[in-house]
């Protein structure tokens, strides 16, 4: 049984009024994702507390695989958390009963906290995402705290100053100040937020100006990317010139949504054409001889056979050479002369360490791919998540470590710019590592919730 399990059963035993009580909030599978991180921290520390959680948007699986009990009701809606995307989402969701839902949430959440209270015990809310559980964490009447997932000051500015912005609207997000708004800073500034903590060091330096608890600890979606191989397993010996040597290496995120995902992969496979024609030219930029590896990220929730029949019909053989030394024995392995393609669905800490640059339509992928150092080339797709408005604001906060272009038919040019030019590449590293900060910062946060809550 895992400690997660153990600590969960633990609230239901006659000691457990001796722990401190945490309900965690969050409003989207990323939000689970990054709020387990920081939970299994918790239980490394010497006071954990019992851990309960109430997803506000989808089914919660995240906390659900490490039975961490929930307390309210658990829906899927059809946008799948992005409503802010597209009114015509919101009402999908609307008509598929979300006001119900979430006043059916906030009754739970409330008598929740009323029940830590008459049994005596100490409790506390982490709310992780963006307003809604913020707001959820306001009204529901215990200390609180909240890791701000959905907010950067990179959206409007960099270091250097405000970034032009064309329309109104996009100058509407920094009218206060902030890219937080008023209200916003209304809730972390209350008594009860005992601390807030941002994505990145330039929105925690924004929030300082206020009377707000913000503490520089990190992006947690940085935690928990270590590879389990050797780097140097990737260097080989050219045995016709004694030299070290290793294949370029191209990851391929195409998001994790079906069946957006799927339409993803045919717009990047258009790049991947293009770039097969560009390896063949005689003044090609690849080095070692046109030693290529495209390694394809899938999401586990994919269906890789539908992946790899876009393979199969632009000519890919199968093949039982494996280029790298890939910790999963369920790889598909692809070639076409001497350039080679991996589809994994059990090795996504490799494809983000592993790759020289990455073509990319997702999300959390790209963000935790630039952080590592790596610049990324972003094709917007038709949505529901990676469409042109989400590609270009990721564009804004991710800077010059991701390229956006309008066509997959650009990307070679591109990545021919890119290792043409070192220097670039030393430039985009430290951008890439600055905006997404050091590994650790779930440990940080727990260790100071342990702090203030415990």
């Amino acid at each position: 049984m895992s400690d997660v399990s153990r600590l969960s059963l633990s609230s239901n035993s006659p000691t457990a009024t001796s722990r401190w009580q945490l309900l965690v909030l969050s409003n989207g599978h990323g939000e689970d994702v990054i709020a387990v991180r920081i939970l299994q921290a918790l239980l490394q520390q010497s006071y954990p507390p019992d851990i309960f959680a109430l997803p506000l948007v989808g089914e919660g699986r995240a906390y659900q695989q490490l039975d961490i009990p929930l307390i309210g009701a658990v829906r899927a809606m059809p946008s799948g958390g992005f409503v802010y995307m597209d009114g015509r989402q919101l009402a999908r969701d609307v008509r598929g009963g979300l006001l119900q839902l979430t006043w059916s949430q906030i009754q739970a959440m409330r008598r929740w906290v009323r029940s830590q209270k008459k049994l005596g015990n100490k409790n506390a809310i982490l709310a992780v995402g963006d307003i809604v559980p913020l707001l959820f964490a306001c009204i529901s009447g215990a200390n609180y705290a909240f890791v701000g997932t959905a907010k950067s000051e990179y959206y409007v500015r960099d270091e250097v100053g405000i970034l032009p912005r064309k329309s109104r609207a996009a100058r509407w997000e920094n009218f206060s100040g902030s890219i937080y708004h008023p209200w916003e800073r209304w809730l972390m500034s209350r008594r009860r937020c005992r601390a807030v903590f941002p994505r990145d060091g330039l929105t925690t330096q924004i929030l300082n100006q206020w009377p707000i608890a913000a503490f520089n600890f990190g992006n947690p979606m940085m935690d928990g990317l270590e590879p389990r191989f050797n780097t140097q397993q990737l260097y080989s010996i050219n045995s016709q010139q004694q030299e070290i040597t290793r294949p370029l290496i191209i990851t391929l995120l195409p998001g994790s949504r079906a069946p957006e995902a799927y339409k993803n992969w045919e717009i990047i496979m258009v790049a991947v054409s293009a770039l097969m024609g560009s390896f063949r030219e005689q003044d090609s930029f690849v080095p070692n001889s046109g030693n290529v590896v495209f390694l394809g990220a899938i999401a586990p929730n994919l269906d890789i056979k539908i992946i790899a029949q876009t393979l199969q019909s632009q000519g890919w053989q199968t093949s039982t050479e494996l280029p790298l030394p890939l910790p999963d024995d369920q790889a598909l392995i692809f070639q076409q002369r001497n350039v080679y393609f991996l589809l994994t669905q059990q090795a996504y800490n490799e494809c983000l360490h592993w790759g020289d640059v990455a073509i990319a339509m997702a999300g959390t992928a790209t963000e935790q791919f630039i952080g590592l150092g790596k610049p990324a080339i972003a094709i917007p797709g038709e949505g529901p998540q990676y469409n042109p408005g989400f590609a270009e604001a990721q564009s804004r906060l991710l800077g010059l470590s991701l390229i956006l272009v309008s066509e997959p038919a650009q990307v070679p040019d591109q990545v021919r710019l890119l290792f043409t030019h070192p220097d670039r590449l030393h430039i985009i590293a430290e951008n890439g590592r600055q905006r997404m900060g050091q590994p650790g910062a779930a440990q940080r946060i727990a260790a100071c919730l342990v702090d203030k809550f415990g």
